[in-house]
């Protein structure tokens, strides 16, 4: 399978060009349709770029909060002081450090009693913002996992072969294994995708997409997020290329 990739020199340098990618999409879509909704991911690689988002007085200055909406494309089913929080961690390195209004932000409700519960909150809060039909992201962010999982979509998940629902509970062969994710409803809308990949221990799960055939449905949840109307583009660092 052939990917389209962008390679940097270092997790700083791939966070800068996903950040300038972010700004123009964001200005691209404020142009069109008054809004921007991305959709980040949990992880170690964008926490960089969050960090950066707030902390470097171009891209903070540049961007509109006022006028962007952000998602989770997953999260753990737990609360929003956890650790393991995507929402924590974001909100630590992002979110607590720029002027975007509390009611653009909007959160996994991990706090109600159930994981379907969750769901189907969360799948109404999409519909909120995008209506009924299925939400197209101006930008999702996602990452890999060794095995090829993203979001919390993991080899043999039934949510992958889901066709109308727009958010599920997952169990997941990962700690903690009760998760929230977005399907491939959601994930194949967004217009713009961007994988967020660093370090030597992404070299095979890379080399193993690669090897597949493009005609074929891939094995690996990261390789079947591919977008008809949308483009999806693989930022790695050299450690993840080489």
């Amino acid at each position: 399978m052939k990917l389209n990739t962008k390679v940097s020199t270092d997790l700083d340098a791939l966070s800068h060009t996903v950040l300038q990618e972010i700004i123009t999409n964001l200005k691209d879509a404020v142009a069109k349709r008054g809004k921007f909704g991305i959709a980040l991911s949990g992880g170690h690689t964008p926490e960089k770029l969050y960090s950066m988002w707030a902390g470097t007085d171009r891209y903070r200055n540049e961007t509109p909060w006022n006028l962007v909406h952000i998602f989770w494309g997953d999260e753990r089913y737990v609360g929003p002081d956890d650790p393991l929080s995507n929402y924590r961690m974001t909100r630590e390195t992002l979110l607590s450090h720029v002027p975007i209004p509390a009611e653009n932000v909007h959160p996994v409700p991990t706090q109600l009693l159930t994981p379907q519960a969750t769901a189907e909150a969360y799948s109404g809060e999409l519909k909120k913002f995008f209506g009924n039909s299925a939400p197209a992201f101006d930008v999702t962010l996602l990452g890999i996992g060794p095995e090829g999982h993203t979001a919390s979509l993991f080899p043999n998940s039934p949510a992958l072969e889901e066709k109308t629902r727009w958010v599920l509970p997952v169990v997941a062969p990962a700690t903690p294994p009760n998760r929230i994710t977005f399907t491939p409803v959601v994930l194949n809308q967004s217009r713009n995708t961007y994988f967020l990949v660093a370090g030597k221990d992404k070299r095979p799960i890379l080399d193993a997409i690669r090897a597949e055939p493009d005609d074929k449905v891939s094995q690996f949840p990261a390789a079947r997020i591919r977008p008809t109307d949308g483009r999806v583009i693989w930022f790695l660092d050299n450690a993840a290329a080489q």
